[in-house]
């Protein structure tokens, strides 16, 4: 019997695939949406509806075995109640001034070097060393360690708060249901489909495989060829991000010819691949499943809202911010959500580590200036 247990189980385990076709699987989806004790009670007061229990679990329980009784009936009031409240939680976030406080941050860059851990980057270049000198530590602390931590602090600070600014289109648009709480997997439902939001960027190494398979050279072994022959110097002992942005950056100084031709042929080949990508965005998808993290592992559905500077890839993080662009974007995409087929927007995927493969729904929105 698909009860309480079955659905709570299946999250549990994240096997999500089954809620994409399930009425009552979405409605437990929802009512743990509203399993906030504030929302709870607000929720059974306004509908009259009394609980025995007072544990917000046992609640939890109680009040979708209550809901489940008429699958449809509820639906409309968890969907009435929810629309409700996130109007409210829009409407406590000035866009306009947070976008301007985005705007403030000029440089992005990460504090460390461990996959942006910055704990990880500071024990290992400030705490296990050789010398346990106390005042060589303290000399760090103005040029190399308080840089660092304000690089990390400010560039989580943008994130947040430019995930906070995003979400809030696509909670504004009139297809989606956000959850008012906290749900793992799931920040919002579009056209009753639950959905985890991703914005990221097309990424390094997706954009590496693509050069290969279209049998172009690796960048960076042609900008070090076409530095040689332009008589660039660089640093060598570099890390390779930073020899082919000293290198990019001098070319782009020097604007001679050669140098022109260079950049200009490393631009209109990733122009190129970024058009056969939003052709045949399932390519993407199925990528950003399979070489994401570990440790942050999830099979659950997801909207990937991938953002591309054309002029510069590196600037690609701006675009966070730029809701003349983002806005008309995400609507336009969520306008017209209702004539896609669902089956066409499986992907199946597999897993290094996992013992089976995967499947979950996904699409891709470019933002691209």
């Amino acid at each position: 019997m698909k009860d309480f247990k079955y659905w709570d189980n299946l999250h549990r385990n994240e096997s999500l695939e089954e809620f994409n076709r399930d009425r009552t699987g979405l409605l437990w989806l929802k009512t743990k949406s509203i399993i906030r004790k504030e929302l709870i009670e607000e929720f059974i007061r306004q509908n009259e509806i009394t609980l025995a229990q007072t544990a917000l679990k046992q609640q939890f329980v109680e009040l979708f075995d209550l809901l489940s009784k008429d699958i449809d009936k509820s639906h409309q009031l968890l969907d009435e109640y929810i629309k409700k409240v996130s109007h409210q939680q829009i409407a406590s976030v000035d866009i306009q001034q947070l976008v301007s406080e985005l705007y403030k941050l000029k440089n992005f860059a990460w504090g460390g070097d461990y996959q942006n851990s910055l704990d990880k980057y500071l024990v290992s270049r400030y705490v296990k060393v050789q010398n346990p000198s106390f005042d060589n530590l303290m000399s760090k602390f103005e040029t190399e360690i308080n840089p660092a931590v304000q690089g990390y602090v400010l560039n989580s600070w943008y994130n947040y708060w430019s995930s906070v600014l995003i979400e809030n289109l696509f909670k504004s648009h009139s297809a989606v249901l956000p959850t008012v709480g906290q749900i793992k997997s799931v920040d919002f439902f579009v056209s009753d489909i639950p959905f985890d939001l991703k914005v990221t960027y097309l990424p390094a190494e997706y954009i590496k495989q693509k050069r290969k398979e279209k049998g172009f050279p690796v960048e960076l072994t042609f900008l070090k060829q076409k530095a040689k022959e332009a008589n660039i110097v660089y640093d060598k002992e570099a890390k390779p991000h930073d020899i082919l942005y000293e290198i990019t950056e001098k070319m782009k100084d020097r604007n001679d010819d050669p140098c022109q031709r260079t950049l200009f042929m490393l631009k209109a080949e990733k122009i190129e691949i970024l058009q056969e990508t939003r052709e045949n965005p399932k390519n993407l998808s199925k990528w950003l499943y399979e070489n994401q993290g570990e440790m942050r592992f999830g099979s659950e559905n997801r909207l990937f809202l991938v953002l591309v500077d054309t002029e510069d890839f590196s600037n690609s993080w701006k675009l966070k911010r730029n809701i003349d662009l983002l806005k008309p974007t995400i609507n336009s995409y969520l306008d017209n959500f209702k004539n896609k087929k669902i089956d066409d927007l499986y992907v199946d995927f597999e897993f290094k580590g996992k013992p089976h493969g995967f499947s979950a729904l996904a699409d891709v929105i470019f933002v691209v200036k």
